[in-house]
This record gives C-alpha cells, sequence and structure tokens, in this order.
C-alpha cells in the first residue's frame, strides 16, 4: 500500500528543491508544489500523531487501518508492542546544525512524561540509528580524555570561563576509563555558564584563530566552530567540538544513538535515513531555537569517553541485494536493498514484522498484490509476513531503505 508521508518544516532544514526531501516529494507525487525558500527538514514514515502517514489508495491513516486489520503487524509483533508500528522512518536534510541533544531510556522517558508531559509528549525511549545519504557531518559521543585534555591546554578563552578547580581536575586525570566525574563537572560548568561570558568567550577565539596558520586553525577547529557560530552566534553549543567526537560519514556508513548519548547533526550538505523508536522525546541544550533543558540534560548524559570507530555502526549482508544494521533495541532494525536490472526481480525477505520502505533512487515496480511505479521519494507499507517483489525498469536499478522490527 502506498503512502503520503508528513514533512516536517523545521527551520534548520534545506530550503525548496535543494533539500532532498523536497526532491524525494517532488518526485513522488508530480502534483506538489515546491516553495523555493521553504525549509523541508524532515519526511515522517509511520504511526507517530505528529507525523501520521495515510493510504493513499483508501484515503485512510495508516494508524487507523492498523487497528481494524491487526494480521498487517503480525502476531510477534502485537505481542511485544500491542498494536502499532513500534518506529519511525524518516529522512533529513540538514542545512543548518541541528540541536546538541540526547534520548532518555524508557524509563526516564516514562518520568519525563508523567512530570513534564507538555514538553515530553510520550512515554517511550527514543534509540535512534542515522545512515548517510550523502558525506554526512556530526557530532557524537565524548571524546577520548587525551583529545579534549590536549584542547583545554590550547584554549585559554575555554579555560578563563571555567572554574579552575575543574579544569584542573581534568587536566591532571590520567585514567581514561574513569573519567566519568571529572567530564560532567567541566560540561556541567560550562552548560550553566554565563551567557554573556559565553558569547564573548567565542567571539575572542573567532577573533584570534581568524589570524592563525591553516595548521593552526584545522588542529583547533576553526572552519567547523565558525560555521557553527555563524548558525548560532554565541551559543555554548560551539564549544561541543572540542568536547565530541567529530563525526564525517561517507555515503552509507551510520551511527547508533543509544539513549543518553550526545549528538549533534552538523549543518552542509549533510542528509540522511534516520530510524528510530517511535518517540519524538528530546532533551536539548544548544544550538537551537527551540526550548532546552540543561539541567536534564546534564544528568542523564552518557559522560564516557568514545573513540569514533567505537561509535560507527556497521551492518551485514544478508543476501547479493541486501544488508542489515540491526541494533540493540528490538523496535527497529533497518535494510538497505539494491537491484540492478541485469539480474533477475528480487523478492523481500519475509519477516514477521511489518515494513516501512522508501524508494532512493532508481526506477521501475514494486508489486505485493498490486504494482507501484517505483520512483524516488515513493513509500510503501508492507504487511507482516508478506514479500515485496523490486523490479528494476531496463538499464536501471532500485535503491531503497527498509524498516523493520527487530524481533
Amino acid at each position: 500500500m502506498e503512502l503520503q508521508c508528513k514533512v516536517q518544516n523545521y527551520e534548520w532544514g534545506k530550503r525548496g528543491l535543494n533539500s532532498t526531501v523536497a526532491k524525494l516529494i517532488a518526485s513522488a507525487d508530480a502534483n506538489s508544489v515546491i516553495e523555493s525558500n521553504k525549509p523541508y527538514a524532515e519526511l515522517w514514515m509511520g504511526t507517530h500523531p505528529n507525523g501520521p502517514s495515510l493510504i493513499i489508495e483508501r484515503d485512510v491513516l495508516l494508524s487507523e487501518y492498523i487497528k481494524d486489520n491487526q494480521d498487517a503487524i503480525g502476531p510477534v509483533v502485537k505481542k511485544k508492542f500491542g498494536i502499532q508500528v513500534p518506529f519511525l522512518l524518516k529522512v533529513l536534510s540538514i542545512e543548518k546544525a541541528l540541536s546538541i541533544q540526547a534520548h532518555p531510556n524508557k524509563e526516564h522517558a516514562e518520568q519525563l512524561h508523567q512530570s513534564f508531559p507538555e514538553r515530553y509528549t510520550d512515554p517511550n525511549h527514543k534509540p535512534e540509528l542515522s545512515i548517510a545519504l550523502t558525506p554526512f557531518e556530526a557530532l557524537c559521543g565524548f571524546r577520548l580524555l587525551p583529545q579534549i585534555q590536549t584542547f583545554l591546554s590550547k584554549l585559554p578563552e575555554l579555560t578563563q570561563i571555567l572554574p579552575q578547580d575543574a579544569v584542573d581536575a581534568i587536566l591532571a586525570h590520567e585514567e581514561q576509563g574513569n573519567s566519568d566525574k571529572v567530564l560532567k563537572q567541566v560540561i556541567k560548568a560550562l552548560m550553566l555558564c554565563d551567557k554573556t561570558a559565553i558569547a564573548n568567550s567565542l567571539k575572542n577565539l573567532l577573533a584570534r584563530l581568524e589570524n592563525e596558520d591553516l595548521e593552526t586553525q584545522s588542529a583547533l577547529l576553526y572552519p567547523l566552530v565558525r560555521r557553527l557560530h555563524q548558525d548560532y552566534p554565541g551559543d555554548v553549543g560551539c564549544w561541543a567540538p572540542y568536547f565530541m567526537n567529530y563525526m564525517q560519514l561517507r555515503p552509507g556508513q551510520a551511527i547508533f544513538l543509544k539513549s543518553n548519548l550526545p549528538h549533534a547533526y552538523i549543518s552542509g550538505v549533510s542528509d540522511c535515513v534516520e530510524c528510530m523508536a517511535c518517540s519524538d522525546n528530546v532533551v536539548r541544550a544548544g544550538l537551537t531555537p527551540k526550548p532546552i533543558d540543561i539541567e536534564t540534560l546534564i544528568e542523564m548524559l552518557d559522560y564516557s569517553s568514545y573513540a569514533q570507530e567505537q561509535l560507527l555502526f556497521n551492518p551485514h549482508m544478508e543476501d547479493a541485494n541486501s544488508c542489515i544494521w540491526r541494533p540493540p533495541v528490538a523496535d527497529f532494525a533497518v535494510v538497505k536493498i539494491r537491484v540492478e536490472s541485469d539480474g533477475e526481480p528480487y523478492n523481500t525477505i519475509i519477516r514477521p514484522s511489518p515494513s516501512l520502505i522508501i524508494i532512493t533512487s532508481g526506477s521501475g515496480e514494486v508489486c505485493d498484490t498490486l504494482p507501484i511505479t517505483a520512483k524516488p521519494g515513493v513509500v510503501v507499507f508492507l504487511k507482516a509476513s508478506r514479500q515485496l517483489t523490486l523490479t528494476p525498469a531496463n538499464r536501471d536499478h532500485i535503491e531503497a531503505y527498509q524498516a523493520i522490527c527487530n524481533v
């Protein structure tokens, strides 16, 4: 069943047809109107009430269809999650940096929802998997301690606004695996620092680095910090690259964002496919015009140090046409499918889960019982224990991403 999916026009999204989201919409529906100055940030596929998908042929919400056709979910998923699609599939197209944030675990999400339902609108956790469609930049997890210590030793503009005892403690610390306490002390002091002091310190840093040689600028991340400052002048999040891993993903590489792991997406060419548990719970603290909750974020963060290779999340091949990312949660997994026209049509693997499938490139036909024209932006819902046949057009291919439950 082909779906019409919800677009989110968040301010940080790319505008007009510069956005991959807008291109997918325009490709799937020739009658769609793309406004050149409007941001097209996210395409949501699923049943979340903030962006529910519609079954085009039936003119009914997918969430309502599922209530009346529980076989679509399948007994395994129904037993585990009830009558719902427990995951949300998205495409993101990012022009401005996307907030420093983390997502609560299930228990914490329930507490936040009970205490602040207007801000945390559901009681679910929100682990995420992000797969790069283009060269993709992100801040993710805290750096190894020696890297943070090196930056602090070379950034007087930063250390001057932090408590001296906190700076001394982290610079003197030698145990890589036991640095959580000293790192939390520094991050807390930075996040709670006077806003004017933050703005002035960043201004002084950028003025100094502007006159340094290229090698020094590169070593002290001047191009990145300058870009962040252009998006969010004077924001405390502009200091984040000195504490968090700066990830530069190639298309097809992925990161898994577990609960409490700090992260932010960076402006530029970044586009990705993202899949997550069906939730919109986000705790933010910088690089955003949206409401922030610094105290909650400080207390919940994972202050462990990570090497970049620890944060990359690799798929494994299922067959010649598909690979799968299986995160350590039951809510979702993601399959990438690619079929070339010089081979046989491809039948998807039969799974005990419903699927959301988006075509990202190529052309041809997809068919369960009735054929649907395959082109970028077409999204289909596939019932549990059913199979979809992908047939590329002559001398073409079909590439698609399939979200499923990890059961």
